[in-house]
């Protein structure tokens, strides 16, 4: 017998403050990768801006990441908000997808020392697109097991998909990229916030009431 939660279950609450708590933490250990410089003369300024300098790929990635996990958190929340109930399925991808937001403070770290390599770029782009991939993987299962308030129409489905996969369109450009420039290829991830804007206003009709 397959197993369901609903909203006001303990085991609801439980998986969504394990959630809220992994995001948590993978934020924190972003800027905990990012050490304090050792210096030869504590009292050097000029040896400390030079060292300061050397930790801007750092303290970019950070940054970079904490919008970026950020994002899948909001994303995530208001996921949640619209379920009315968890089956065990859900449960299980929910970990998997939260494994992969627990990963992301490594390839943050990479990219932090290794800013000009292009694997680091690689790396980090796969490894965001992987949590895209497992947010639609999470909509389709809700969407197939009737796990949602309110059932959205085949057109905001849709929408929700290509919405959740849009970041992999500009961090999958970013990897040839990477191999000609790694600055030309962060840049590129940049474009996902103006793009998701954009696309937002071409939303079919429906998406307002789902998400209201």
């Amino acid at each position: 017998m397959k197993r369901s939660y609903g909203r006001d279950s303990v085991e609801f609450a439980r998986v969504l403050a394990f959630s809220d708590g992994l995001f948590a933490i993978a934020m924190t250990l972003l800027i905990v990768a990012v050490t304090v410089p050792h210096l030869s003369h504590e009292g050097s300024v000029d040896e400390l801006a030079d060292a300061l300098n050397d930790l801007i790929p750092a303290f970019t990635s950070f940054f970079i990441s904490f919008a970026v996990i950020g994002r899948y958190w909001l994303a995530h929340h208001t996921f949640i908000s619209l379920l009315d109930s968890m089956d065990q399925a859900f449960i299980g991808l929910n970990l998997v997808y939260l494994a992969f937001i627990a990963f992301l403070p490594f390839p943050t770290a990479l990219l932090g020392e290794l800013f000009s390599n292009p694997l680091s770029i690689v790396i980090y782009a796969i490894s965001v697109g992987i949590v895209s991939g497992m947010e639609v993987v999470l909509f389709r299962h809700a969407y197939r097991k009737n796990l949602l308030q309110k059932q959205p129409t085949p057109e905001v489905y849709r929408f929700g998909v290509i919405a959740s996969l849009s970041p992999l369109l500009f961090f999958g450009l970013s990897i040839p990229v990477a191999f000609a420039s790694t600055t030309v290829a962060v840049l590129i991830w940049f474009l996902t916030a103006p793009f998701g804007a954009l696309l937002e206003r071409r939303a079919p009709e429906g998406v307002e009431s789902l998400l209201g």
